[in-house]
């Protein structure tokens, strides 16, 4: 297959599969391998920015899906019936980055961390597919251990979890600090 067409076969894939591929099932489906896929797969990126086209390849951990860009958001929902996001609070968001920076968590960890129940905030993230269930830990009770999905990093613009930003260590040492001010007034009381 010449160039073209392997880029069409990518382009092709990429749009009926709707979510994201692996970059080795795209190699093998090309019957080429996977430094050459790549290579076809940023040519093809590289297309659609340069005709700024309302479509773009993001790349989500060693996989790749087409989507719309953002820019095109407000024209997609007055066609779409108006698709319902996610409202996180800021208690969803809170139980959120302790999962994103510390997985595998489990719950229990996670409510440790908190200092209260987390059962809802868990609850509505699987719902809205931004964490999922990684398995059990090799413990009493074998507890859920969870972990960020692709769509999480999709809704943060992000490829992998190691691009989420570094905490400040003074600013995590302040953070404990004002926690542990928070449990000490709660056990005065």
């Amino acid at each position: 297959m010449d160039k073209k067409k392997l880029m069409a076969a990518i382009e092709a894939i990429l749009f009926a599969m709707g979510g994201s591929v692996e970059i080795t099932r795209i190699a093998k489906a090309i019957e080429q391998d996977v430094d050459v896929t790549r290579s076809l797969i940023y040519e093809l990126k590289e297309k659609y920015d340069r005709e700024e086209s309302g479509i773009q390849i993001i790349e989500l951990e060693n996989a790749y899906q087409m989507c719309t860009r953002k820019e095109y958001y407000d024209a997609l929902i007055q066609i779409a019936s108006h698709p319902v996001k996610p409202n996180l609070t800021d208690i969803m968001l809170e139980t959120l980055s302790i999962i994103a920076y510390k997985q595998p968590v489990t719950k229990a960890e996670i409510e440790k961390i908190r200092g209260v129940k987390s059962d809802h905030s868990i609850n509505k993230l699987l719902e809205y597919n931004l964490i999922r269930e990684l398995g059990r830990l090799d413990a009493i009770g074998r507890p859920i251990l969870f972990g960020t999905t692709e769509e999480f990093l999709r809704s943060f613009g992000v490829q992998g979890i190691e691009e989420l930003p570094v905490v400040d260590p003074v600013k995590l040492a302040d953070f404990k600090s004002e926690a542990e001010e928070e449990v000490q007034l709660r056990l005065d009381i």
